[in-house]
């Protein structure tokens, strides 16, 4: 199998497993008014933060953006209501990660290279959706109150999230 046509599944199979996360957290939403995700249904932002640490190619995040596009159209993905967002410093992630060796980590190092560019992301994310990104997890664990996301499938402002992320390594010609 040649790399174009296996980065085209890959792309299409993280779409169809995304895409099944935000069903389920839309039946959820439904059942309960609100729907708590431990990370962006659309995950979109890992393959664009994997091409700009070198762990990914230009080519497989055009095949993830579109995948996602496609599925965003269909009303099979969309966007969050609020995006809760920590940074968190190397040393400080070192020490956690030892005081709990029951977990393995074997990705950690990527994970951590991957928080400048998730970062830039979610900057973006709040240039598109203004006040729908909160930079700190509430300390009483309580969600703060948000309008629901008129803009959930909103393919404006896909292409405008695309557009805010940082250049030149964004440069692409949709």
């Amino acid at each position: 199998m040649s790399q174009p046509v296996q980065d085209e599944q890959v792309a299409a199979y993280w779409t169809r497993w995304n895409a099944k996360r935000w069903s389920d957290a839309c039946a959820i939403e439904q059942l309960y008014a609100v729907a708590v995700c431990d990370t962006d249904p659309l995950k979109l932002h890992y393959s664009w933060c994997l091409w700009q640490v070198g762990q990914g190619t230009e080519a497989q995040w055009q095949l993830a953006w579109q995948a996602a596009r496609r599925a965003v159209a269909a009303q099979q993905l969309g966007f969050a209501d609020l995006y809760l967002v920590k940074a968190i410093d190397a040393a400080t992630a070192r020490q956690q990660m030892a005081g709990d060796p029951g977990r393995t980590r074997k990705n950690f190092e990527l994970h951590l290279s991957l928080q400048a560019p998730l970062l830039d992301w979610y900057r973006a994310i709040e240039q598109v959706f203004p006040g729908r990104v909160l930079w700190h997890l509430p300390l009483d664990f309580k969600i703060p109150q948000t309008s629901a996301n008129t803009r959930r499938y909103d393919l404006r402002a896909f292409d405008a999230l695309l557009d805010a992320l940082p250049r030149p390594a964004f440069d692409l010609a949709r």
